[in-house]
C-alpha cells in the first residue's frame, strides 16, 4: 500500500498535492473536484492589501500621489470593482469552502504592511481557515531603501500576524534576496511555520503604439522548477519550518523532485489552468505508479533524500555545479 501522506503547517495531508492560490481557488465546485482528484490541501486566492478598508484612505493618498501630472499613471492600479472578491465576500468564501470540503483550507493575504493584515488575519481565522499564507509581493524601487530594511519589514510583518492568530502561518517569498538562507531563518524566528518558494513576480510589458504599461501573464513552465528545487534543497533541515514548492510543478516527476529536495508539499496552479482540475488525479496516479516501480512505500521515505545535507556533493546546490554544467553543454555541442 503506497502512503502519499505528508504533513504541512501542522496538518496531516493525504497527499503532497496542493492547489495553490489562483482563479480556480475562487470556485467552490473546482475545489470540490480537486478534493475528489486527491488534492491534499487548497490555498485560496489572495485577499489583497489594496482591498482592505481599514487602510483605504492612506493607500489612496499613496497611490494617487503624482498621478495629476501623468494621466496614464491612473491606469497602473485596478479599480476596486476589478477585484473578484472583496473583504466581506472573501471571508464568506473561506467559510463556504471550509464547509464544502474535508481537506485543510489555507487563507491567503497579499500585501506589504501590517495594518489591515492583522485584523483580516484574525477574521480569516474566525471564518474557519486552517492556516494562513502571507503572500508578500513587494518590489523595493526606492533607491534609499536598503536590503536590511526590506528584510526587517518582512520579519516585522510575520511577527505582527503571528501574534494575532493561533493558526499556522506560512510566508510566500520571492527569490530576490542577497542572503536567502539568512532571510529564511529570520522569518522562522519571527514565527513563520512554513516557507513557500517562490512567488512569481509578473512582469508588465510596454505597448509602444499606445504608450501604455500593459499586464502580461504567462503560465509557469517546468523549467522554473529548478530554482525552487535548489533553494528547498539548501534550506531543508536547516530551518525549523515546512517547505513548499510552488511555480513549475506540472507533473508527477516534478512532485517527486520537490519531495526529494525536502519539500513537504508541491503546489500547482498553472498546470491545472492548462489541463483542468482533473489533472490532479492523473498526477496522483502517476506518482503512485512511479513509487511502486521504484519500491518506495511512502512519501516520507523520500522527503529530503536529495537535499544538500543528504547528497554526497553539497556544492552541487551551492554553485549549482557551475563548471560541470557548462562543460557538459560544450561537450554535447561538439
Amino acid at each position: 500500500m503506497i502512503d502519499l501522506g505528508t504533513t504541512y503547517l501542522g496538518h496531516a495531508l493525504r497527499s503532497p498535492l496542493v492547489m495553490s492560490a489562483g482563479p480556480l481557488a475562487e470556485d467552490v465546485d473546482a475545489i470540490r473536484a480537486a478534493e475528489d482528484a486527491g488534492v491534499g490541501a487548497v490555498v485560496l486566492s489572495s485577499l489583497f492589501e489594496e482591498q482592505l478598508e481599514i487602510e483605504s484612505h492612506d493607500l489612496d493618498r499613496h497611490l494617487t500621489r503624482g498621478t495629476e501630472s501623468y494621466a496614464e499613471a491612473l491606469s497602473y492600479f485596478p479599480a476596486a470593482e476589478a477585484y473578484r472578491l472583496g473583504p466581506d465576500a472573501y471571508l464568506d468564501h473561506v467559510a463556504r469552502v471550509k464547509a464544502a470540503v474535508d481537506v485543510p483550507v489555507i487563507g491567503s493575504l497579499n500585501g506589504v504592511s501590517s495594518g489591515g493584515w492583522v485584523q483580516y488575519a484574525r477574521l480569516i481565522e474566525e471564518a474557519g481557515a486552517d492556516a494562513l499564507e502571507l503572500n508578500v509581493y513587494f518590489i523595493p524601487t526606492d533607491p534609499e531603501v536598503d536590503g536590511s530594511a526590506v528584510e526587517r519589514m518582512y520579519a516585522d510583518l510575520v511577527r505582527d500576524v503571528r501574534a494575532a492568530v493561533r493558526i499556522p502561518v506560512a510566508v510566500k517569498l520571492g527569490p530576490f534576496f542577497s542572503a536567502m538562507a539568512n532571510v529564511a531563518r529570520r522569518l522562522v524566528a519571527a514565527g513563520a511555520n512554513g516557507l513557500v518558494l517562490f512567488n512569481r513576480f509578473y512582469q508588465p510589458d510596454l505597448d509602444v503604439e499606445r504608450l501604455e504599461v500593459t499586464p502580461n501573464l504567462r503560465l509557469s513552465t517546468p523549467d522554473e522548477l529548478r530554482l525552487r528545487l535548489r533553494w528547498v534543497a539548501i534550506l531543508a533541515g536547516r530551518v525549523d519550518a515546512d517547505l513548499a514548492v510552488t511555480g513549475g510543478v506540472h507533473d508527477a516527476v516534478d512532485v517527486l523532485k520537490s519531495m526529494m529536495a525536502g519539500a513537504s508539499v508541491a503546489m500547482m496552479t498553472s498546470a491545472l489552468l492548462a489541463h483542468g482540475v482533473g489533472h490532479l488525479g492523473a498526477v496522483r496516479d502517476a506518482l503512485v505508479r512511479w513509487m511502486q516501480e521504484h519500491e518506495y512505500t511512502s512519501i516520507r521515505q523520500m522527503q529530503g533524500s536529495m537535499s544538500q545535507r543528504a547528497v554526497a556533493e553539497p556544492a552541487a546546490f551551492e554553485r549549482a555545479n557551475y563548471l560541470r554544467v557548462l562543460r557538459s553543454y560544450a561537450l554535447r555541442a561538439r
